[in-house]
């Protein structure tokens, strides 16, 4: 899964180059990723993650990793993301028991 968020799921797009006469070549189009260290206030630990910046400006707008796991639908997700999501749907329901 290179050159894709694993967060949002955003991947490379393909466009053409146009010349000033309309000669068209295939180009691509990368998302920005960033390889970055987000904590998690509910498993008390920081995990490395390759996110677009589009991505990490929405995780901080939902409120962190931990929320951003929690509305996201699995399909978007990374197996790494996935298994995350696993931990914190897990740790929820063991909290209220104890």
């Amino acid at each position: 899964m290179s050159r894709v968020c694993e967060l949002t799921g955003k991947g490379r797009q393909v466009g053409n180059n146009v010349s000033h006469a309309n000669n068209k070549t295939k180009r691509t189009f990368l998302p920005n990723l960033q390889n970055v260290t987000l904590l998690s206030d509910a498993l008390g630990q920081s995990v490395k993650l390759k996110v677009s910046t589009h991505g990490l400006r929405s995780v901080e707008h939902v409120g962190g990793l931990d929320n951003w796991l929690t509305k996201t639908s699995a399909d978007k997700l990374s197996t790494k993301a996935q298994k995350l999501k696993r931990e914190l749907a897990k740790k929820a329901k063991a909290a209220p028991a104890a």
